[in-house]
Formats: structure tokens, C-alpha cells, sequence
């Protein structure tokens, strides 16, 4: 009885309030489950393609023609498999697809089904998601990984794309690196998140959020959202580089034009070798330890410059620089560039390419980081893959993606000194 009987997709609202897709796969052994997929507003132009409808409902957003494509061409292919076979089943859908972008029947499409069949195998076989991830991980790859409970990185301040201010740089993060286990790191990341709101009323500063829920105030620099930053934590009684470091994102390629980066906020303008240098000189001044999409996509040379100047002091992570694709990510191994990746499913759009991304990043020393996205939903899978896969680390929004971890924590007893 554990085949697929059917799969149905209907049109959901994200976090942003735009469209995006929930699936549901119902077995014939009775189990149903479902999934939704989360969209990113700051997206690298290598990602698999997020089928939008384009017509005036949803100012163009609307994902109907992505959900037809799953109730009338994906699902009778997929009737009658084992939900349990991840890699078949994915494999039937890229081949249905028959592109390299996933542009035919949309990657958010692809990725809603491959979701929905991990999690109604997982209800099938009777054990925890993210024990059912660790087991596709074996199968696919044929080594074993050992569940984890991953390090967060918390957003709590936004600029860039994410928000309406002056702030150039995107994302600015906690790292309760020294906290002594997940419920401790929660704690200190909602405490020094309200005493950041403290401060900026205070300051008579902005406290609306942008769209991952971090604060976005206007400021002069920066650096003077760090320094916030180093406050709040100080306010929350906590020792900066010590107890509590600090991550940036800065989505280089969206302030990257004609060559140069342009920090509009700062009235500045810096070639590659300059806006290193800029990076340099925060890492050595704040406890920055981790630092996502330091130049552009594009900016090979950048990336180099980068990566020799202060990869060996800093996790320098590649988002849209590799795209969650192997292809891609190999290219930037074989060229030494950034020592991390950025996992987000829905840049790629299967389970099976996911995990083969992960499993290229750990055969090369490459860090791993499961990411949310600004767009997404009460679905908390990204939680059960960043535990499953062991991931080293997870990059959240404090408000809303921590609930799978806590649901984690507390159903399943995972623990560890984090």
C-alpha cells in the first residue's frame, strides 16, 4: 500500500502575501501529507526558474499555471510510485521537464511535489522528517550522516532588498556561538532582538521590520548598524566575540553596476580589490565571522581577491554565487573561491539536487548552510533537512523560522552543545 495515489496542489499566500504553492500527496495506505514552497525577493539570475503567471492578478504573481502543471501533467506521471524512492521520483521530474532552468514546469512546481513526497514517506515509514533526510542522504550518496541541531544565524537587522532604508548591505545576523544549547540561543537571540528595539527608540529611529523581520532603520553607514548591533548585545548582558558573533549578507550583486559597488548609503563607490578591502577592514574591526555573497555573482576576480584576503579568518559563503547547483558550485570549488555554501531548495528544486549539493560541498571541506527565504510559509521543512543533513549551521528569521527547530528540540529530544 505504499504508493501514490494522488497529488494536489492548490494556491496559497507566502509571508509577503504573494501567491505560492501548497501540495498535498495522499498514499494508498491512507497517509497524507503536504508542503509549501517559499520564494526569495533577492534572487541570483542562475536560480532554477520560479513559474509566475504574469498576468494582472497578483500584479503577475499568481502561480496558477504552476499548479496546473502538477494536477494535470505531474501527477498522473508520478501515480503509483514509492514515495520512498526520493531519487526516482525526482528524476522523473527534471526529465519531465526537460530543461537545465526548470523553466518548463516551473521550479516551484518540481519542488512543492519533491517536498510533499519526503514528508508523506516520512509519515509512512513512521519516523522523524529529518531522519527520513538523513536516510535519502544515504541512499543517494551512499555515506551516512548523523543528525545535528545546526548553529542559527538569526537576521535581526535588514537592509538592501529586504528593506526600505539606506542600508546597503542586506542582512545583518547573530551567531549565539557560545550559547550552551538551542533553548539558551534562542533566549539570547530574543533578548538582544528586543534590546535592539529599545535602542532604536531610543535613538528615535525606526523600529518598523523589513521583509525577514529584521529592524530597518535609515542610518549613516553600515558600520553603524553593527554598532547597534554590539549594543544590544552588550544590553542583553552578553560579551561580543565571545558569547555572540556577528554574520553579514551582503548580496553584493544587487549595489553592483558597471564594475563597481556602489554603497549609495555611504555616497561611495569601490572597484573589486577596494570593496575587499572595505570587507577586510570590518572583519578585523567587529566580530564578523561569516560573510554571504561578499561580491558579485559574476565577479570571479572579485571573489578571489576576497577569498585570499580573508577566507581564512571569516566563512565566506556563496548564495547566488553558486545557486544551490552542483554544476555551478563545482566550477567555483575548481576556482577557489568563497569556503561555503548557501543551500536553498527552491534554487535548484528537488530533494535529490539538494542533497547531491551538500554532499559535493562536504567532499570538498565546503561548509553547508540551509537558508529560509524572504518569502515563506508556516512550512518549517527546512528545519528537518538543515537537522537531518547535519548542517553546521541555519540561517533564520528570528520571528517566524525558528519554530521548526523548537518543534525539533522539544518532539525529539535532539540536543548538543551547539
Amino acid at each position: 500500500m505504499t504508493w501514490i495515489k494522488s497529488i494536489k496542489a492548490i494556491q496559497v499566500l507566502d509571508s509577503r502575501g504573494l501567491p505560492t504553492i501548497s501540495c498535498k500527496v495522499s498514499l494508498g495506505c491512507g497517509v497524507q501529507a503536504s508542503a509549501m514552497v517559499p520564494s526569495g525577493a533577492s534572487t541570483g539570475t542562475k536560480e532554477a526558474l520560479e513559474l509566475r503567471d504574469g498576468d494582472e492578478l497578483y500584479m503577475g504573481k499568481g502561480v496558477d499555471k504552476a499548479v496546473a502543471n502538477i494536477n494535470d501533467i505531474i501527477a498522473p506521471l508520478l501515480i503509483n510510485l514509492d514515495p520512498r524512492d526520493q531519487k526516482l521520483i525526482d528524476q522523473k521530474l527534471v526529465n519531465l521537464d526537460g530543461t537545465s532552468d526548470k523553466s518548463s514546469l516551473g521550479a516551484n512546481a518540481i519542488l512543492a511535489v519533491s517536498l510533499a513526497v519526503s514528508h508523506a514517506a516520512a509519515k509512512n515509514k513512521k519516523i522523524p522528517l529529518h531522519t527520513h533526510f538523513a536516510d535519502i542522504y544515504k541512499d543517494i550518496t551512499g555515506h551516512q550522516v548523523s543528525p545535528n541541531l545546526p548553529m542559527p544565524m538569526l537576521n535581526i537587522l535588514n537592509g538592501g532588498e529586504h528593506a526600505d532604508n539606506n542600508i546597503d548591505i542586506q542582512e545583518f545576523m547573530i551567531i549565539p556561538k557560545r550559547a550552551s544549547d538551542m533553548k539558551e540561543a534562542m533566549r539570547w537571540s530574543s533578548e538582544i532582538y528586543w534590546n535592539l528595539k529599545s535602542i532604536l527608540k531610543s535613538e528615535k529611529l525606526s523600529t518598523a521590520v523589513g521583509d525577514e523581520g529584521g529592524f530597518a532603520p535609515n542610518l549613516q553607514s553600515n558600520e553603524d548598524a553593527i554598532k547597534l548591533i554590539l549594543r544590544a548585545i552588550e544590553d542583553s548582558k552578553l560579551i561580543p566575540g565571545k558569547d555572540v558573533f556577528i554574520a553579514l549578507d551582503c548580496a553584493a550583486s544587487e549595489f553592483f553596476k558597471d564594475g563597481q559597488y556602489l554603497l549609495s548609503g555611504e555616497g561611495r563607490s569601490l572597484n573589486s580589490e577596494s570593496f575587499a578591502d572595505y570587507l577586510e577592514h570590518l572583519v578585523d574591526t567587529y566580530p564578523i565571522i561569516s560573510i554571504e555573497d561578499g561580491m558579485d555573482e559574476n565577479d570571479y576576480n572579485g571573489w578571489k581577491i576576497l577569498t585570499e584576503k580573508i577566507g581564512h579568518k571569516c566563512q565566506l559563503v556563496g548564495d547566488d554565487l553558486f545557486v544551490t547547483n552542483k554544476v555551478i558550485f563545482k566550477n567555483g570549488i575548481d576556482e577557489g573561491l568563497a569556503n561555503s555554501i548557501l543551500i536553498k531548495f527552491n534554487q535548484i528544486g528537488s530533494i535529490t539536487e539538494t542533497v547531491e549539493t551538500i554532499h559535493l560541498a562536504n567532499s570538498n571541506n565546503y561548509k553547508s548552510i540551509i537558508s529560509h527565504r524572504s518569502g515563506e510559509t508556516e512550512d518549517t521543512t527546512i528545519a528537518d533537512l538543515a537537522v537531518g543533513l547535519g548542517a553546521g549551521k541555519s540561517k533564520l528569521a528570528l520571528p517566524v523560522d525558528l519554530i521548526g527547530l523548537q518543534n525539533i528540540t522539544g518532539f525529539y529530544g535532539l540536543k548538543r552543545r551547539i
